[in-house]
């Protein structure tokens, strides 16, 4: 049997000695278990397991809440050895019966043992326990203790095979619930690990269930894979080829074998791979979709016109069926409609005519502060980071991150001098444009954006007296 040493917090000690006390079982039990017998990690979560029913519960923790009752749950508020009340959730053990709409079990029943509960889980490293109910706990909060793993189901061997495993039949785990296909896959992903042939052939055999989760619940579960993976391209590889991709994201497989004549290495999809395995978390899914129209706008001769600004339409689509926040929506929307900047810039290595070149395209002041306009401030260390990704995501790139050196200093410089970047830096209000005489409505916002134009163009002239002239002088005639 195998032995793991850990420290339990106080709260979950204390919630273990209550129920003990009472006469009931108490394990530790999921992902907590896992994770201490993988690498030793302090887990997340304590998740804990019981005998005892809902109701009891409740009378022996006076300050629980029963967060699922159908399923068990209750959440204890259990003070740790700062006296601070931490939540610490408890669940009734049951078995499962007569799932529907892919996901809940329309049977719930409590049992008393152990191994019924632990049956029901989903894949058998998650079907493992550590007995709390025998141990004698002291109020010595910080020590560690060595505990044996209880393993009915052969997890631990899983985990030394790298391999993620269905308890029981695949095909039956699968058709419970829809969510652990993809689960399955994010956990490969997650850990380094193989899916194991029949549970990988289950998931295409029980797509129809997949395809009834919610859209939120896959999400999730992808999110969770694009950060919590060392590469999640080989997560996404997994969906891809189980057919869960197409299920939520068909539009990233039309870059399968859709050629990059000009300066790529990989066809669009397994770029935009690449691209979201060396990019940073907070843009993970900008990198993913960054290049996802690019199918659709393909000349055939090597060039994908527009497909930034087609992208950002695409995007929109794809994160609002995953039911995205709006913010994030507009956020990747905009870093993937502007991913295609190219700032000139001199460098060694230049001949005497390419620096000529580059001199008479570099950018303007005004064009430096259209640009932090158009992106936002807030964005720009984003936009300069999927850039890079995407650069780094193409092993045959001519980009140099001198590039981005070079626009990060010309920003700097521009943002020492006066500078207004939306209507609400104008030294004139649209208050003030009615009082002139521009008639109320859409017609404020246009000579405002109009005004701001110009500013861009000219710093100098934001006072509230040049505005005004030029008002009077052009849009009052």
């Amino acid at each position: 049997m195998t032995k793991v040493k850990f420290r339990i917090p106080a709260e979950v000690q204390k919630t273990a000695r209550m129920l003990t006390k009472e006469g009931y079982q108490c394990w530790l039990v999921g992902g907590a278990v896992r994770d201490l017998a993988l690498d030793g990690r302090t887990p997340d979560d304590w998740d804990l397991a019981t005998n005892c029913k809902p109701d009891y519960m409740l009378t022996i923790f006076p300050k629980a809440v029963s967060t699922g009752a159908r399923f068990g749950t209750i959440t204890a508020l259990v003070q740790d050895e700062y006296g601070e009340n931490k939540e610490v959730q408890v669940t009734t053990f049951r078995s499962e019966e007569q799932y529907i709409d892919g996901r809940w079990p329309s049977k719930i029943e409590f049992v008393e043992e152990i191994d019924k509960d632990l049956g029901r889980r989903d894949f058998r490293f998650n079907a493992m326990a550590i007995d709390l109910h025998n141990q004698v706990f002291q109020d010595d909060f910080d020590k560690e203790r060595e505990w044996d793993i209880y393993d009915p189901f052969g997890g631990l061997v899983d985990l030394g095979l790298k391999t993620v495993r269905a308890v029981g039949t695949p095909l039956e785990r699968f058709s419970e619930d829809g969510l652990r296909a993809y689960k399955a896959c994010r956990m490969a992903s997650q850990f380094g690990f193989e899916i194991e042939t029949e549970t990988f052939n289950a998931i295409g055999q029980a797509l129809p269930v997949a395809k009834m989760v919610s859209m939120e619940r896959v999400r999730d579960e992808l999110m969770k894979m694009l950060k919590r993976s060392p590469q999640p391209s080989y997560g996404i590889e997994l969906m891809r080829a189980t057919g869960l991709l197409e299920l939520f994201m068909p539009e990233l497989l039309e870059g399968r074998d859709v050629e990059q004549k000009i300066g790529h290495a990989d066809d669009v999809y397994n770029h935009s791979l690449r691209t979201c395995d060396v990019a940073p978390d907070r843009i993970k899914m900008a990198a993913l979709l960054h290049d996802v129209a690019k199918p659709r706008c393909d000349t055939k001769d090597g060039h994908f016109y527009g497909h930034d600004t087609m992208g950002a339409r695409m995007a929109y689509e794809i994160m609002k069926r995953l039911r995205f926040p709006k913010n994030e929506i507009k956020r990747v929307m905009l870093l993937i409609a502007n991913h295609m900047f190219f700032y000139p810039y001199v460098h060694d290595g230049l001949s005497e005519e390419e620096r000529k070149n580059v001199l008479d395209h570099q950018w303007s002041d005004a064009a430096i502060r259209r640009f932090i306009a158009r992106v936002g401030e807030h964005n720009l260390e984003d936009l300069f980071a999927l850039r890079i990704a995407d650069a780094e995501g193409n092993p045959k790139t001519s980009f140099q991150p001198e590039e981005i050196q070079a626009l990060e200093q010309r920003i700097a410089d521009v943002r020492v001098k006066d500078m207004a970047l939306s209507v609400d830096d104008l030294d004139i209000t649209g208050h003030d444009l009615i009082e002139l005489g521009i008639p109320k409505g859409p017609k404020v916002g246009e000579v405002m954006k109009e005004l701001l134009e110009r500013v861009f163009d000219d710093p100098i002239i934001n006072s509230k007296e040049k505005l005004e002239e030029i008002v009077r002088r052009e849009f009052l005639v």
